[in-house]
């Protein structure tokens, strides 16, 4: 396993993340232990989660699934544990969500009791609040790490101004302020390449992107329709809106003997700003097909030909637009 410093932060996390969303709504508690204590055989050392997911069957399910894991593997220390706040978890209450320091000092104290651990490494906003000054988030953050609740700061799901506005009142505060953010990016999206890559690379921002495999629609989908969360309508019909682009796309990486999925995560963990890509296995075969990834170093013409098939904006902003 390969790993990489968490932004201009002296953390070292893995080159993959392990994310945990499916944990609870589509993989169970044994298979998901089964996941996470080969996670760290492989060297993932880098465990992503947020407070709401479980989503309908039950926000905070996976966070409870990954305490339980905790307690009883008594593998708390092999690593780094990221979690998020911003969702509310009680469906209406006046001040049950986004980042008030209200809710972020609660929000805190009910995943840690959820994750059964006594801090959290990497706790991340999980989109902005425009609503909230950021003296207010700032106070309530530092509070926490003085406590020794948290270690560091992120987000995610930020713009690129967000970052730079969180990045100077953080150091007006003399604090470090973020040192990740979490965005969608792939081939099939490539916006955030415009400003917010920029935006981390100017300001020593770890770039830990989700979803790299587009949804499922990088997976080999046109193949591949009855597996998995791959047969879900909503995505077949959005595959079937660009299957020209994904036909293209499976053709290339059967002309290279690459799997759909494989290519996709490769080319995102390319980008030198990138940190840690989030992986979402659902089983521990996927687990290691993902791995396996990090040895694929695609050359230059197989790069120039993805961008053909799946275009970005061909530069950051401005250039990208105007002269």
């Amino acid at each position: 396993m390969e790993y990489k410093h968490l932004g201009r932060s002296g953390l070292k996390v893995s080159r993959l993340c392990l994310g945990t969303m499916n944990f609870g709504p589509y993989t169970n508690e044994a298979d998901s232990y089964k996941i996470m204590d080969h996670a760290i055989e492989l060297g993932i050392n880098f465990f992503d989660t947020a407070n709401v997911y479980g989503w309908d069957k039950g926000k905070g399910l996976t966070e409870e699934i990954i305490g339980r894991w905790l307690k009883k593997s008594g593998k708390r220390n092999d690593i780094v544990l990221a979690t998020k706040v911003y969702g509310s978890m009680l469906d209406g209450r006046a001040n049950d969500g986004k980042l008030s320091a209200y809710h972020i000092k609660r929000a805190c104290e009910a995943s840690l009791k959820r994750l059964q651990t006594d801090h959290i490494d990497l706790y991340q906003m999980h989109h902005i609040d425009r609503s909230t000054p950021w003296e207010e988030i700032w106070q309530a953050m530092e509070q926490l790490i003085r406590e020794g609740k948290i270690t560091y700061v992120g987000s995610s799901n930020f713009a690129a101004w967000n970052i730079a506005e969180a990045f100077f009142t953080a150091q007006n505060r003399h604090h470090i302020g973020l040192v990740s953010e979490q965005s969608i990016y792939s081939l099939r999206n490539r916006h955030i390449e415009l400003e917010v890559i920029p935006a981390c690379e100017r300001f020593g921002v770890g770039l830990i992107p989700w979803s790299p495999l587009g949804g499922g629609i990088l997976c080999g989908i046109l193949e591949n329709r009855n597996e998995g969360r791959r047969t879900r309508e909503p995505l077949l019909k959005a595959a079937e809106k660009i299957r020209p682009q994904i036909e293209q796309y499976e053709a290339l990486c059967h002309e290279n003997d690459f799997a759909p999925a494989d290519l996709a995560l490769a080319w995102v963990l390319q980008n030198p700003v990138v940190t840690s890509p989030i992986i979402g296995p659902r089983t521990v075969e996927q687990l290691k097909q993902n791995v396996q990834t990090l040895e694929i170093k695609p050359g230059e013409e197989l790069m120039k030909k993805l961008d053909e098939i799946w275009p970005g904006p061909g530069n950051q902003a401005p250039e990208a637009y105007a002269w």
